[in-house]
């Protein structure tokens, strides 16, 4: 009688729309899974000034990379060296650095009365505040101050780099002062003594007000640098949320190194998004095998394309406007064939 009610669907029937259910949600869980990843390190390397094009040592000034943020490995190449002009000291390297100390009194506590002692600092001690300032003052101020000198060229595999990355370049090796281009002012009042430029009468017994004056500089090294692209310079990305817009580290190190923070994006992405399309599909092909007792070559992966392109829309929008719009037209393109094949099984 076409009144009578069905029975229920017995544990073996229910079996195979389930099971096309769960490899249906496992296939979109693999796409959203997929890019989010993407959507998590493209936000993270927005905060750094955007998404770095990895040139890694064969980078070179190219049309195509201006305005983008590139990952360059290279050795510095100094090609106006830096000078302290006071000193009249220059060095091949990078960066030169001078380091001023004055011979001070300070005060220390060994858990008793306060003691004080003589030795080279490097900023002045304000002998007001001691408890026993008499016969302990210092002389103040500096005459002459520590200070950094940038090289006025410096190259990465023919990359200008822009004087902030420059200064930002760390590494450490001494350098020995020239006495015979010192001023003749400053050769009258220094001495070389210990690799340093000293004021004191006598240098291996300094006197309270003495001065020593040394440097160090950057060394010639391997970098890598990561910046934005600006014609043949790498420069610092001004809308960087980090405020910083730019990195220099020395050696060949990965993205991931100098950005810690930075999420891993996921490997053999493409790989991935197909196997996710093609798992979705097979639990369509289940769902429609049960539900319609037949396979639609069509409407399968239209069902599956339309979700995982849905998907992955929502995830992307807000973050990269132009790929959630590639991924709704996908999905859009699923729903119009899923629509005109299920019109189509009907008028048949």
């Amino acid at each position: 009688m076409s009144g009578e009610r069905k029975p229920p669907l017995s544990i073996r029937e229910w079996l195979l729309p389930a099971l096309g259910a769960v490899i249906m949600l496992i296939g979109v869980g693999i796409a959203a899974v997929t890019e989010k990843g993407h959507v998590d390190y493209r936000a993270q390397m927005e905060r750094h000034g955007g998404d770095v094009l990895n040139l890694g040592s064969n980078g070179r000034p190219d049309a195509g990379e201006q305005g983008y943020m590139v990952r360059v490995v290279g050795p510095l190449q100094v090609v106006e060296a830096p000078l302290d002009r006071q000193f009249n000291q220059q060095s091949n390297q990078p960066v030169l650095i001078r380091h001023v100390q004055m011979f001070q009194w300070h005060e220390v506590h060994y858990g008793g009365p306060a003691a004080y002692e003589l030795d080279w600092e490097d900023q002045p001690i304000d002998s007001s505040h001691f408890e026993h300032p008499a016969g302990h003052v210092n002389p103040g101020k500096f005459p002459l101050q520590s200070e950094q000198f940038d090289a006025g060229l410096v190259r990465v595999n023919d990359f200008m780099l822009d004087p902030a990355l420059v200064h930002a370049l760390v590494g450490s090796q001494p350098v020995s002062p020239d006495l015979r281009s010192l001023p003749s002012n400053l050769a009258a009042s220094f001495s070389l003594y210990n690799n340093s430029l000293v004021t004191s009468a006598v240098p291996s017994a300094p006197q309270l007000g003495d001065l020593r004056v040394s440097w160090e500089a950057v060394p010639i090294q391997d970098v890598t640098v990561v910046a934005k692209v600006s014609g043949n310079k790498l420069i610092p990305a001004s809308d960087a949320a980090d405020g910083v817009g730019f990195a220099v580290q020395s050696g060949d190190v990965s993205l991931a190194d100098i950005f810690p923070d930075l999420p891993v994006p996921p490997d053999y992405s493409w790989l991935r998004r197909i196997v996710s399309i093609l798992l979705a599909t097979l639990g369509a092909a289940l769902l429609l095998r049960w539900h319609y007792q037949r396979i639609d070559a069509v409407l399968a992966p239209a069902i599956a394309v339309s979700v995982i392109g849905a998907v992955d829309a929502v995830l992307w929008l807000g973050n990269d406007n132009t790929r959630a719009l590639g991924w709704f037209l996908l999905s859009l393109i699923g729903v119009a064939l899923t629509a005109w094949r299920v019109l189509a099984a009907r008028s048949a």
